[in-house]
């Protein structure tokens, strides 16, 4: 039987339905290519500061929110 960490569950990252298997938050950011950007981040409409990204486990169904500054005008 796979650990909890390994099995897959269904996210709702920026409204668009992800499958993955990744356990925290910090590891999704990771795996969609935001590693080293300056993003903002919350789960299901809480903020989560870059520091507790890798403490912050996700769960089936969660709503995941991933903001890249933006400049212009």
């Amino acid at each position: 039987m796979p650990r909890a960490a390994e099995r897959p569950r269904t996210l709702f990252v920026n409204g668009d339905i992800t499958e993955t298997d990744v356990p925290t938050l910090a590891a999704l950011v990771e795996s969609l290519g935001f590693a080293e950007a300056q993003v903002a981040t919350a789960v299901n409409g809480e903020f989560v500061a870059r520091g507790q990204r890798a403490a912050t486990l996700l769960g089936d169904g969660d709503k995941v929110e991933i903001v890249a500054p933006r400049q212009g005008g």
